[in-house]
């Protein structure tokens, strides 16, 4: 379903085309931009399909995902309003290396490959966005990459928690987003049944509570100490 957003008034600041939108060279590509809808569960880009240029959410939740071993999903990034989606296997390749499913009924906007590259051309400050925004992500995937190999499993779930709580916040104690235990196992890079080992252990020490899949932290700073040495209090 199409829905026209404009960039010029949209309340997501942190968005780089937001921030570019009232740029004069920028005007005309605007126009070009395509706004549509997502289900909850809907997948909007698909593992190996062709690009077809930048997503940004508008406003929801989505979990970028991407195929391992023997078919197993990797959960490599959730996304909410503001956020870029697409971005590595734009300029590089004909086809996405990841998938973008839904979490909420979620609003995007799409900016085909052709215009994106044009842009980026003509609106200077948008391309040094850009360039800001890639060595940042190059710099997350390096200290992912670290985590992983040094952190134990209760560490990793910990982690995953910690990231979800930095960016989604809490709402009554309870994490304002819903992940079954399989997804925060995909995204942990761990197994389910290690994900409900961990938790439920962190309950009963009245670190976390859980009401039906959702999670809440009732003990920040504990869970915070538990993976000090790590150092992964930045968004990664």
């Amino acid at each position: 379903m199409n829905t026209k957003i404009d960039c010029r008034s949209c309340p997501n600041e942190t968005c780089i085309i937001k921030q570019n939108a009232l740029v004069e060279e920028a005007a005309p590509y605007l126009e070009k931009k395509l706004s549509l809808k997502a289900k909850k569960g809907q997948p909007f880009i698909l593992e190996g399909a062709p690009v077809h240029g930048l997503y940004f959410v508008q406003k929801g939740k989505v979990k970028v995902g991407k195929t391992g071993i023997n078919g197993k999903e990797q959960i490599v990034r959730l996304c909410h309003d503001g956020e870029i989606i697409g971005h590595r296997g734009f300029g590089v390749g004909q086809f996405y290396h990841i998938s973008a499913v839904a979490l909420e009924d979620v609003v995007l906007c799409n900016f085909s490959t052709d215009t994106i590259k044009e842009m980026l051309q003509k609106v200077p400050s948008l391309c040094y966005s850009m360039m800001l925004f890639y060595a940042e992500e190059l710099n997350r995937s390096e200290n992912k990459v670290k985590k992983i190999a040094q952190m134990t499993v209760r560490e990793k779930v910990i982690d995953a928690i910690l990231y979800m709580n930095r960016k989604f916040g809490q709402n009554k104690n309870l994490l304002n987003i819903q992940l079954s235990r399989k997804e925060i196992a995909d995204f942990a890079g761990t197994t389910d049944e290690q994900v409900i080992r961990v938790i439920s252990s962190l309950k009963k020490e009245g670190v976390l509570t859980a009401v039906g899949k959702k999670i809440g932290i009732l003990e920040l700073d504990k869970l915070k100490k538990e993976i000090a040495e790590h150092n992964f209090f930045l968004d990664s």
